[in-house]
């Protein structure tokens, strides 16, 4: 038996700045994660950085706290830009790097993106930010009108670059990050490493230092999997069940299709639960009501599609349901990692009937995932379904 002391992760040994520490402590954060003792030191001393780790292990500190700790107050040029593939998550990032900076009076953070007025976004850019988090359309508009320049950017962030480049931002990052300096420090933060990443990873960074951080041990999501066979109609019935047994009360459910969105979350209204939708068909006015709202507990149950959700970074979501199962294995994934966050439980259900039984195979060995197959019992309980070999 060995006797080597597992590591203890502190901030202490960070070696952080006394506004950082004060912020993390009015943040209510006390352990650095896995990602955050590897890169923040990283990002801190100029290299250029390519992080693989999973969803919802604080990445947004591990970038946010060095940008922070090296700004220079002096300057009023724009020194860091913080890219990322949607409105909320760029509502989300800008939020928590206020937080970080809350104690260094004259740091000025704006998010830019589009859905809002561009006048607004225009007069913000006026008050001389050194940080912005944009969406890359939305940051290439307000460079276009020379709102924006990136001549004297330091750092440059790209966060959930899979997801971006997979929706098609691969030109407007190019875009971007030719504008800025030829020693401008790229930060890629990724879930997964695909082709596009490392093309841009190659193209832009230079001798970047490769931070992978694995969904193992208490860095992996504290995600029990279920997978229940039912159909149709019933899926509500279940659904329903399971909240109730469970004394369920944040809830996010996902549908493959905006017309079963708006069916599901009519249905649960029905039956007397709070529930609202996020889909294709909503105004941005209205998703940002929506995504607040959850937020802030008004309504328990949220329904979306794919698309719709990303983004959104909620850490106390109890339970997720697929009541479709996804279209791609990834989608399985991003939909899941909506709970068990910050180490708190969740769970998960995947809804699947005949004819799915491959999907369900395929999702099981492309996410290395640990599903039980269970049936309901009458209080609404989980019961597993015995395996082959349990059965004979």
């Amino acid at each position: 038996m060995s006797n080597e002391q597992p590591e203890i992760l502190s901030f202490d040994t960070l070696d952080l700045q006394p506004e950082t520490t004060k912020a993390l402590e009015k943040m209510g954060f006390t352990t650095p994660t896995p990602i955050q003792m590897q890169a923040i030191p990283a990002v801190r001393d100029g290299y250029d950085v390519i992080a693989k780790a999973p969803t919802g292990t604080g990445k947004t500190c591990a970038f946010g706290i060095p940008l922070l700790e090296c700004l220079d107050l002096n300057c009023t040029d724009v020194q860091a830009v913080v890219v990322c593939p949607t409105r909320e998550l760029c509502l989300q990032i800008t939020d928590d790097l206020r937080n970080l900076a809350a104690f260094r009076p004259g740091v000025h953070i704006v998010p830019v993106y589009g859905g809002q007025s561009m006048n607004t976004q225009i007069n913000a850019m006026k008050k001389k930010p050194q940080i912005v988090v944009a969406t890359p359309g939305r940051l290439l508009d307000l460079m276009g009108r020379r709102v924006v320049w990136l001549g004297n950017v330091y750092t440059v962030v790209l966060d959930e670059a899979d997801e971006m480049l997979k929706m098609g931002f691969i030109r407007d990052v190019r875009k971007i990050l030719h504008a800025t300096p030829a020693d401008t420090q790229v930060v890629m933060f990724s879930a997964t490493i695909s082709r596009d990443v490392e093309d841009v990873a190659w193209e832009y960074q230079r001798d970047a230092v490769q931070i992978e951080v694995e969904s193992k041990g208490d860095n992996r999501p504290d995600i029990r999997q279920y997978a229940l066979h039912s159909s149709g109609s019933q899926r509500l019935t279940d659904m329903l069940k399971i909240i109730d047994a469970l004394d369920l009360h944040r809830v996010m459910v996902f549908c493959n299709r905006k017309s079963t969105v708006r069916q599901v979350c009519a249905q649960l209204k029905r039956q007397g639960k709070s529930a609202d939708c996020l889909h294709g068909d909503i105004s941005q006015g209205q998703r940002n009501q929506v995504m607040a709202g959850y937020r802030k507990g008004k309504f328990e149950i949220l329904v979306a599609t794919d698309v719709a959700a990303r983004g959104i970074d909620v850490d106390d979501v109890e339970a997720v349901f697929n009541y479709d199962i996804p279209d791609e294995n990834e989608y399985y994934l991003h939909r899941i990692g909506r709970t068990g966050r910050a180490k708190r439980h969740g769970i998960s259900v995947t809804f699947w009937s005949v004819g799915d039984e491959f999907r369900m195979r395929d999702v099981r060995r492309r996410t290395h995932s640990d599903i039980t197959d269970v049936t309901l019992g009458p209080d609404g309980k989980f019961v597993p379904v015995p395996t082959e070999e349990e059965a004979e």
